[in-house]
């Protein structure tokens, strides 16, 4: 899906900048070759790779793993 038209930028490009390490929407933008031109998809592309360490997470957390509680 196109996260930027304006760039056509779309939501697997920035996914795979966030799995990279990339966490500020203006510097996946230079990674890509570009820069934001109206700033309507700031706020969206911003929250796609806010949401992507929250799924690598859960992926390296196997659902049966004991939980510890520190005392």
């Amino acid at each position: 899906m196109y996260i930027c038209l304006c760039n056509r930028h779309r939501d697997g490009d920035l996914k795979e900048l966030a799995q990279q390490g990339i966490r500020c929407v203006r510097a996946a933008y230079q990674a890509l070759g570009g820069e934001p031109q109206c700033g309507r998809c700031l706020s969206f592309a911003q929250a796609l790779i806010d949401a992507i360490p929250a799924e690598a997470e859960a992926l390296l957390t196997p659902a049966n793993a004991p939980l510890t509680v520190s005392e």
